[in-house]
């Protein structure tokens, strides 16, 4: 029932989520609940690495039982490692969990190279997984993919300049909105509300955008 107690089915399907590698915001749109719902029963049972649905019931109805909050120290990601903090970080900001596993192993990595097959043996996950995961971070320039002739096999590279083919393409992505803003505003005319709202809106993010650009084209050298 949207809106109540998260009962022991719904915590099970918010482990099948993680397992899945699903953001909170998705888990939360599956179980129609608000997503610091998630969120926050994840955090207090275990974090996302640790999260378990009998477990977090148990807990749950004890604490009720009791009438004290969860533990402070549950609140975290567990072990608190820097691999985890960053995945966690990602995760925050919109990065679909996978993803961000995905991304950070490959940052993590002594050479920054991974194999689809690599990855899915050390993250525990499936090769299918791993597969939307490196296409999301190679579409938007986090990563790139590399043919291995001998093997015949694709090979993911994270290196310093995936940063700036980061920066420029999801800028670049920005910057066709604010030009397709300017051209809903000649639509509607730049008398009316609505075309001076887009004109306003196109040419803020035109600004936006070419500076970014600009700035990225003038700090690469720092990546060398």
């Amino acid at each position: 029932m949207p809106g109540g107690r998260l009962t022991q089915q719904d915590r099970r399907r918010i482990a099948a989520g993680l397992a899945d590698g699903l953001s909170y915001a998705e888990i939360a749109r599956r179980l129609d609940r608000p997503t610091s719902t998630i969120s926050r029963e994840v955090g207090r049972n275990g974090g996302p690495g640790g999260y378990r649905p009998e477990q977090a019931h148990r807990a749950t109805t004890q604490r009720a039982r009791r009438g004290t909050p969860a533990s402070p120290r549950a609140a975290g990601p567990p072990g608190g490692t820097p691999g985890e903090e960053i995945v966690e970080m990602a995760v925050r900001t919109g990065l679909p969990r996978m993803t961000a596993r995905v991304h950070v192993d490959l940052l993590l990595s002594e050479d920054g190279r991974r194999t689809a097959a690599e990855l899915a043996r050390r993250l525990k996950v499936s090769p299918a997984s791993v597969s939307v995961a490196v296409n999301y971070l190679v579409q938007h320039g986090y990563v790139r993919r590399e043919r291995d002739p001998q093997r015949r096999r694709d090979v993911y590279v994270v290196d310093d300049e995936a940063w700036y083919h980061s920066v420029v393409l999801g800028t670049r992505q920005t910057l066709e909105a604010a030009r397709a803003a300017t051209a809903g505003a000649e639509t509607f005319g730049p008398d009316s509300p609505v075309g001076q709202r887009l004109a306003r809106a196109g040419a803020f993010l035109e600004r936006i955008s070419l500076d970014t650009i600009a700035s990225a084209e003038r700090w690469r050298d720092l990546l060398a």
